[in-house]
């Protein structure tokens, strides 16, 4: 018996990906949003490829605000940026 692979959207290109590929954006119950690598953090999340075009795209259409349904600062955007190019290395 196949098990099924689970597909997350990407907010940035909007492509169904396996959830494995994808990077979770997590909004924790606090407030704070930050890369969810593992999958495992809890709260709401939201998912981008691994490169950094897809994240600048989803700051441009401001579906990181829209998932999460409240502003993201911008320093939170330089922070994810971050945390994206030290994981791709």
């Amino acid at each position: 018996m196949l098990k099924k692979t689970p597909m997350r959207m990407c907010l940035g290109c909007r492509e169904m990906k396996p959830k494995r590929e994808l990077i979770r954006v997590v909004r924790s119950p606090e407030g704070v949003v930050s890369l969810d690598f593992k999958g495992k953090s809890p709260g709401r999340g939201a998912y981008l490829c691994r490169n950094a075009d897809c994240l600048k795209r989803a700051v441009k259409s401001r579906a990181l605000s829209r998932a999460f349904g409240a502003e993201i600062p911008e320093a939170v955007y330089t922070g994810l940026a971050g945390s994206l190019e030290e994981a791709n290395g």
